[in-house]
């Protein structure tokens, strides 16, 4: 898979995935064509906020010919500014400056809902967490003039489709580790997969061959196989964000529509009471909600979601995701008890989920610190050579338009500005000092990943 390939191109406000970017027999050769086409359907046209996906206050800033403004949190500014720069971090937006969109008005900016609940919610949480209660959290503007030949549709990075990538990246650089290191890693990730097996083998029987599966033994067996195959968490995860922001119908929801913007607080408040312990280092690798605490839990983010009915979804869902996000685009698993367990044979079928386990499985090595610049620069570094190729200056979160945007810090000539930012008692952001920042195209080091940005 090319980098391209992870990447969700918004072409224009009525399609999810640019066609043209595709061949013209993908629909022969790509078993799930239907149903991502029927997916795309389904969550459009069939949800009360569908609409959203077309169009949205996200897309309009960033199809705008105007300057773009953007918040960033960040836990150490006093650090950045005697060093003068601000780096990138890796997560759901790559290599990029973890942002949320902000919109001018006459009372000073006004904060996306996202924007909102990461600085005066989930950025306080995260200082408490680490012991650093005497700080407090830190508004940065950014304001943003992209050149006149800069793209003008919506690049979104979709992180569920990076696992190819992982897996091409260690394929590339796994003579850094020995060979008692290599035969280790591939040995443990063909063990979590051969582990799994049961999952999979639902999942794909779901999808391929239309079983019919109870929500109950689904999302034990989900729960079961999460420790062992840690991207079924952020599967699970997105794929409950997506169904409460496309359903719910509060009052707050529909206000936040009404602006353009789908409610991130329903997830958000979702994860915190589930995992509190979640502040200050976002690892969705360990979301798992209990099975029968799931009821209880969407009833108490949001009494308006049919809580039976979004079990039925999840599996319908999730199920898609493992065979569209995990298996190798265009195979077809064969049946499973004739698999060889063995890890260049399971590469065939099963790369993009080896490639995800790789690059989880790395993060435990004892020498991983010293290997993080290498592997993880290097999935930075294509993304900004197609960033660039492309004239993106501000990548968003493709997975959906909630709100999650990026800075490409390997723009050339990027032309922007920074202050330091107070909020008002209404909730408004004024810029009060302008701020000699620069943006280096080089991702923090690990160690300062949870002091210096509010990003996952």
């Amino acid at each position: 898979m090319s980098l391209r390939d992870a990447y969700n191109l918004w072409a224009d406000a009525h399609a999810f995935f640019d066609s043209a970017l595709l061949p013209p027999d993908a629909g022969q050769r790509d078993p799930l064509a239907s149903q991502t086409a029927a997916w795309h359907k389904r969550l459009t046209d069939e949800t009360p906020n569908g609409s959203l996906l077309r169009k949205n206050a996200l897309f309009d800033s960033l199809s705008s010919d105007g300057k773009l403004h953007l918040l960033h949190v960040t836990h150490a500014l006093e650090e950045i500014s005697q060093q003068g720069v601000l780096y990138p971090s890796g997560g759901c937006l790559v290599g990029s400056i973890y942002c949320a969109p902000l919109t001018p008005t006459d009372r000073g900016f006004r904060m996306h809902n996202l924007a909102a609940y990461v600085l005066t919610k989930e950025a306080p949480a995260s200082l408490t967490k680490i012991g650093l209660t005497e700080r407090a959290p830190t508004p940065l503007i950014f304001e943003i003039t992209a050149p006149p030949q800069a793209y003008r549709g919506l690049a979104g990075v979709d992180y569920l489709r990076l696992g190819s990538i992982h897996l091409q990246i260690f394929t590339d650089l796994e003579y850094l580790l020995s060979k008692a290191e290599r035969h280790h890693l591939r040995e443990t990730v063909v063990g979590r997969v051969k582990n799994s097996a049961a999952f999979l083998a639902l999942a794909a029987g779901i999808v391929y061959q239309g079983s019919i599966v109870a929500a109950d033994g689904f999302l034990q067996l989900l729960d079961a196989a999460i420790p062992r195959l840690p991207i079924l968490g952020y599967l699970y995860f997105e794929a409950l964000a997506e169904y409460l922001m496309l359903h719910s119908t509060s009052a707050r929801t529909r206000e936040l529509a009404d602006l353009g913007e789908f409610n991130n607080w329903l997830y958000k408040e979702m994860l915190f009471a589930s995992f509190p312990d979640m502040a200050g280092k976002f690892n969705l690798a360990r979301f798992r909600p209990r099975p029968q605490q799931l009821v209880s839990l969407l009833r108490r983010v949001d009494p308006t979601i049919d809580a039976d009915h979004a079990r039925t979804y999840l599996v319908e869902r999730i199920s898609y995701l493992v065979a569209a996000r995990l298996f190798t685009s265009g195979q077809v698993p064969e049946a499973w008890h004739r698999t060889r367990w063995e890890f260049d044979s399971l590469a065939t079928q099963l790369g993009p989920l080896l490639g995800h386990l790789i690059h989880r499985e790395l993060r435990s090595f004892g020498r991983y610190p010293d290997f993080y610049f290498y592997f993880d620069q290097h999935k930075a570094l294509q993304a900004w050579n197609y960033w660039n190729h492309m004239d993106i200056v501000a990548p968003f979160n493709g997975t959906m338009p909630k709100g999650e945007i990026g800075i490409n810090p390997a723009y050339p000539n990027l032309d922007y500005r920074v202050w330091r930012a107070e909020p008002d008692d209404s909730g408004h952001l004024h810029p009060t000092e302008q701020l000699a920042l620069s943006i280096a195209p080089r991702l923090v080091d690990i160690k300062y990943t949870l002091m210096r940005n509010s990003s996952r």
